[in-house]
């Protein structure tokens, strides 16, 4: 159970993220960090490879069967997880305006309720908790793919078994290319990789440890399923597409001696310009891309990549970059990406006050904790609203996000204040940290029903901190 002790602790963790100077690592036993560092880079990483469909004339078909299956992270031993298809990280690539189905089978002996997290799709298909998929039974879901190009995943929505589920391993990539996108001289095929990022805690034997508010015991990091692993890379470009499938952990990236790469795109696809940038925040259920440009390093250069926030004990390394031979780089970043989306004038203000109440140990969206029986508000489809997110837990510390089900967003400011570039593209997952606030512009478009919106802080969200809302024409 949460209590005052345990939320300051996390909230002087996640405080930091406001301003942290390059090249400090916060946190971090010297001792206990060089020892665990010592385990650092030693298996390869995984890059998945797409699973293959089975094509129809219109649309293409996946089976996706979760099911628990043992798999090799730590070496020397296997750990049981809970998977899509038996592996760990697997990766979808889906075509805008080609619809995908999706046929989930539930192996499992819990519940799970699959969303694409970022993804416009029809209620039926969305993964609310009420359409659950009970042990033994399956259900289709059918995604159009009509949105824009951008990185996302799916996920457990079964609100009793999700943060478990997900810990446990059960997240797929879900990558839609876009055809206009596809025309841009980004980095292309096997220099387009996508990187899972979390943490977790392994026992000696190699099994998952899971606690709901374990969020400063989980001091292994894992890309790809693999822990802290080498990845080797050519001389050239890469666009790395990254992924937070983490609980509770924000990931503030350094690469390198705080070498610069370029800012493309962040969770609902392509920021408006590239951005030169030196670190890179990536909170629970974000995804963010940048491109490295290896080619300024020599061959045999090895460059690390680390989180700039770690609690006592861990070690900052996250993974590492051997560049081991030259290539032909024909790709670039041009200077316009995608021209910021027009969401119209706001005519609906709503507000959101996200704060812990002690005295019932939840979480609470203005007040109330989730109750699938509650229709929280009906927001009328193609009305631009303006929300106001309000992080009420000051005495507390801990950050609070964001997630809105069916449409992205943009932010308007933060405290009051324009945001920068970085945060200038489409969103569909704010965090705010304690005592700040923050509004964003959305405009729901096209389908009708019942969505969810919550805190993607998973102790969070399963502790009551989600609403629903109910689209309306």
């Amino acid at each position: 159970m949460l209590n005052r002790r345990s939320l300051l602790k996390a909230g002087t963790a996640a405080g930091v993220l406001a301003a942290v100077p390059a090249g400090l690592v916060l946190g971090t036993s010297p001792k206990r960090a060089a020892a665990a560092a010592t385990a650092s880079f030693t298996v390869p990483l995984r890059v998945p490879q797409p699973l293959k469909p089975t094509r129809m004339a219109a649309y293409d078909v996946y089976r996706l069967t979760t099911r628990e299956a043992d798999v090799a992270i730590v070496p020397g031993t296997t750990t049981r997880v809970r998977s899509f298809n038996g592996t760990l990280s697997p990766l979808i690539v889906a075509r805008r305006g080609r619809p995908v189905v999706i046929e989930q089978a539930n192996a499992l002996d819990v519940p799970f309720s699959m969303h694409l997290h970022g993804g416009h799709v029809p209620a039926h298909s969305d993964g609310h908790p009420n359409n659950e998929v009970t042990p033994g039974r399956s259900r289709l879901f059918h995604y159009p793919n009509t949105q824009l190009g951008s990185t996302m995943w799916l996920h457990d929505h079964s609100h009793h078994s999700h943060a478990e589920n997900i810990y446990r391993g059960a997240a797929t990539t879900y990558l839609l290319s876009d055809p206009a996108e596809d025309r841009l001289p980004l980095p292309k095929g096997q220099y387009d990789v996508v990187l899972q990022l979390r943490d977790a805690k392994l026992a000696e034997d190699g099994a998952l440890v899971y606690d709901l508010n374990g969020f400063n015991d989980r001091p292994t990091f894992l890309v790809n399923g693999s822990p802290r692993p080498y990845f080797e890379v050519a001389a050239r470009k890469y666009r790395l597409r990254l992924v937070n499938t983490s609980q509770e952990r924000a990931f503030v990236l350094r690469l390198g001696e705080g070498d610069e790469f370029t800012h493309i795109a962040t969770d609902g696809g392509l920021l408006p310009a590239p951005v030169a940038s030196r670190v890179l925040q990536l909170w629970p259920a974000e995804r963010q891309e940048i491109v490295v440009d290896f080619s300024r390093y020599p061959v045999g250069s090895k460059i690390g990549l680390q989180t700039m926030q770690t609690y006592p004990g861990e070690t900052p390394e996250v993974m590492r970059f051997d560049v081991v031979r030259t290539a032909e780089d024909p790709s670039s970043v041009p200077a316009v990406l995608r021209p910021a989306e027009d969401l119209g004038t706001p005519t609906v203000e709503r507000q959101f006050a996200m704060a812990f109440d002690q005295a019932n140990n939840q979480h609470t969206i203005n007040g109330k904790a989730f109750d699938v029986n509650r229709v929280d508000f009906r927001p009328k489809l193609g009305t631009t609203e303006i929300w106001t997110i309000e992080n009420k837990d000051a005495a507390f510390g801990i950050p609070h996000s964001l997630h809105p089900h069916l449409d992205h967003f943009q932010i308007v400011d933060r405290n009051g204040k324009p945001v920068g570039p970085s945060e200038a593209g489409m969103k569909d997952t704010i965090t705010v940290r304690a005592g700040e606030n923050a509004r964003i512009k959305i405009k729901f478009t096209e389908y009708s029903g019942m969505y969810m919106f919550h805190c993607h802080l998973m102790g969070h969200l399963t502790m009551g901190m989600m609403g629903q809302m109910e689209m309306v024409r």
